[in-house]
């Protein structure tokens, strides 16, 4: 997110398995695992991506 097409990060899953922590492959971001946040919470807030399925084909 952030930059547009084509410089943008490609859009990908990481599996984070049983693992509390990854690093993305392209941008070597830290992702970790909060078990206090709910499935539509971010920290910080505010930073979850919706997507409009109204654009998907």
């Amino acid at each position: 997110m952030g930059a547009t097409q084509p410089f943008d990060h490609p859009h990908i899953f990481i599996d984070m398995g049983a693992a509390d922590e990854k690093i993305c492959p392209y941008c070597s971001t830290l992702y970790r695992y909060n078990n206090l946040l709910q499935h539509d919470q971010t920290n910080p807030i505010g930073c979850a991506y919706h997507s409009d399925s109204s654009n998907v084909s």
